[in-house]
């Protein structure tokens, strides 16, 4: 990677950051023309397709790579500037940005605790990316990310991984919901029927549920999505339809839970990048308290 022009690499960064070559050229203060011409360079130089010019702009597998490495540098640059008292590059300020993938419901229970535990030296910017946490996984792949709440348990490359804790989640509903649709029968042969809320397509918690529960996949006939971790519980609660919904999210809202006795448990982990960063470090360290206040052992 030392021949690699670094002015290239990040203009390439800049690119995926900002998601189109007009925002990336404002940001860098050059005009699009050059953008592009950086980044065809670097593509000519490596000797492959590093980005899809479509919108917003897609990374190859190559350019995956290429955005790690750049992360990592820009990461590592920033680190020593602050070692050496210099303050940040022009670009960031004085603060490391520090991008993090975590998933909608930790997000709104616990996890903005851990970064309120963050050491304030050396100053940290923080970017949050949220997804299912099924997902998180592939931003820190892509190199979107250098950190993410995961249910992965195997490391991505270039990474390591510690396990959090358990979030428990419940299979509840409206009480006059759950008397409407539920009551009266056996819940197997209830609850496929019901409207369900879920919390975007790649939400699967409730369709898991119903396969232990019915020991097939039988799709609800309604399905409400609600992509916003609150929201989804004042669905719930509004009596739209019966959802999955975390241990932590569930006092004083009078749900019914349908199933005590068939909890569902999503392991998490911690996944971060291999390189030795105070703010990655103070990060971590805060994130893995805040988890053993809040998830199941």
């Amino acid at each position: 990677m030392s021949d690699l022009p670094l002015d290239q690499v990040r203009t390439l960064l800049a690119v995926v950051d900002e998601q189109s070559f007009d925002r990336a050229a404002a940001v860098l203060h050059v005009t699009p023309p050059a953008v592009s011409q950086r980044v065809k360079a670097l593509e000519q130089r490596v000797g492959r397709v590093l980005v899809l010019r479509t919108k917003p702009v897609r990374l190859t597998e190559s350019g995956q790579v290429l955005v790690r490495f750049a992360r990592q540098l820009t990461r590592l640059e920033s680190d020593t500037r602050a070692e050496l008292g210099l303050g940040g590059p022009e670009r960031d300020g004085p603060a490391a940005t520090v991008a993090i993938a975590v998933n909608a419901d930790s997000l709104a229970t616990w996890f903005l605790g851990a970064l309120e535990d963050v050491p304030a030296d050396p100053p940290v910017s923080f970017d949050l990316r949220s997804d299912d946490q099924d997902h998180t996984a592939a931003l820190l792949r892509e190199g979107q990310v250098m950190a993410a709440v995961t249910s992965a348990p195997h490391p991505v490359q270039g990474c390591s991984v510690t396990r959090l804790g358990t979030m428990r989640y419940r299979a509840v509903a409206a009480p006059a919901f759950a008397a409407r649709w539920i009551d009266g029968g056996p819940l197997a042969q209830r609850l496929p029927a019901a409207p369900a809320v879920l919390f975007d397509r790649k939400d699967d918690l409730q369709d898991r549920f119903l396969r232990r529960l019915t020991r097939r996949r039988r799709p609800e006939p309604v399905r409400h999505y609600i992509p916003a971790s609150v929201s989804f519980v004042d669905a719930v609660a509004a009596g739209l339809g019966w959802g999955m919904v975390p241990e932590l999210q569930l006092a004083g809202r009078g749900l019914t839970d349908l199933a005590p006795d068939r909890p569902t448990d999503v392991p998490l982990y911690w996944q971060q990048w291999k390189l030795d960063s105070p703010p990655l470090a103070g990060l971590a360290a805060a994130v893995a308290r805040a988890a053993a206040r809040a998830l199941a052992r």
